[in-house]
């Protein structure tokens, strides 16, 4: 770069500085003396430019042009700023009004949710654990007992990348990482987000949320499964509702169960939104499989547990009575201001 240039670059530096910190009219004139001046700056670089060789004098003046400008607005700015307005003229703010109260935000009724979920299943003595969004097969799938041949693995249903990882479909590969690294007993929830190769509709998404369920201790049952959805239920919902388990199969749990919460809208009644059957369906459950248990180096003979898990999305949908799934995600404003 040219020697001119760079002092023109430092001395714009400088003197955007000493403008923006010029206490009085007499400091800010210092500096245009020192700058525009018989001796000053620009006299001393047009003096120079006689040096500057013929290929660079286009550069070098069209620098020296736009400087002076700058230094022109650097004291036009700090000539407004002493005289205690902006440059677009509006008087400056008046100090002793009271201060305005700004809005806070609010929460994301998904993200509401979560924390909910989580406070229910910390007071019942689960703590919360968590893994990663991109996974690998062994941990959704494998270790989980899907056999090799099992509808989920399909591309049709599953994001996988190249190097053979994939978005994660369920947060119950967090269960596999957290028997993994510690002994039994385990007691977790694991709240995420998760993706499948759902096509959007009113009440599905490629994007949503879970919370997993895990407990893994001596003599477990589903009678302590059953125990804690109920109590979730009317932690949730309000001490009206009812849970119902309905034989099911999932490779991971045996056996399987689906539940579902009595109507919150009719009160077990039977209405439209439960299709007369008094009843919602929540999500599945069950006991740990003992193959999942040996996966991870737990020895089925000793050890027992059950997992289980629902969709964020869902019960949200049902506590604000809010018929599709898509309005959670479209960010419209007048929606959101509702929660």
């Amino acid at each position: 770069m040219n020697p001119i240039i760079e002092k023109i670059q430092a001395a714009l530096t400088m003197a955007g500085r000493r403008a923006e910190q010029a206490a009085d009219a007499a400091e800010l004139e210092a500096l245009r003396i020192e700058i525009f001046g018989r001796k000053g700056l620009f006299p001393a670089l047009s003096k120079e430019m006689s040096t500057v060789p013929p290929e660079e004098r286009k550069a070098v003046g069209q620098a020296f042009n736009e400087a002076k400008s700058e230094f022109q607005n650097f004291f036009e700015a700090a000539e407004n700023r002493l005289a205690g307005c902006a440059t677009t003229g509006i008087e400056p703010p008046d100090l002793t009004l009271p201060g305005r109260k700004w809005s806070s935000g609010r929460k994301h009724p998904i993200a509401a949710m979560i924390d909910d979920c989580v406070a229910i299943f910390r007071r019942m003595g689960f703590i919360v654990a968590s893994g990663p969004e991109v996974e690998d097969v062994y941990h959704n799938f494998d270790a989980l007992n899907t056999p090799a041949d099992h509808p989920s693995r399909d591309p049709g249903d599953t994001f996988y990348f190249p190097d053979g990882r994939l978005l994660r479909t369920q947060t119950s590969p967090v269960q596999i990482r957290v028997m993994e690294s510690q002994e039994p007993p385990v007691r977790i929830v694991a709240p995420g987000r998760c993706f499948r190769r759902d096509t959007p509709d009113a009440t599905h998404s490629m994007n949503f949320h879970q919370i997993e369920g895990l407990s893994i201790d001596r003599n477990v049952s589903m009678a302590d499964l059953k125990s804690v959805l109920q109590t979730f239920a009317w932690e949730m919902f309000g001490k009206g509702v009812k849970i119902r388990l309905r034989p099911h199969f999932f490779p991971f749990t045996e056996p399987s169960v689906e539940y579902d919460f009595s109507c919150i809208i009719c009160g077990g009644k039977g209405c439209s939104v439960c299709k007369q059957s008094g009843y919602l369906e929540i999500a599945g459950a069950g006991m740990v499989d003992p193959n999942v248990l040996r996966n991870v180096g737990y020895d089925p003979e000793i050890w027992s547990g059950y997992a289980f898990g629902m969709g964020i999305e869902r019960l949200t949908m049902m506590r604000y009575r809010i018929n599709d799934i898509r309005l959670l995600y479209e960010n419209d404003v007048r929606f959101l201001e509702q929660f």
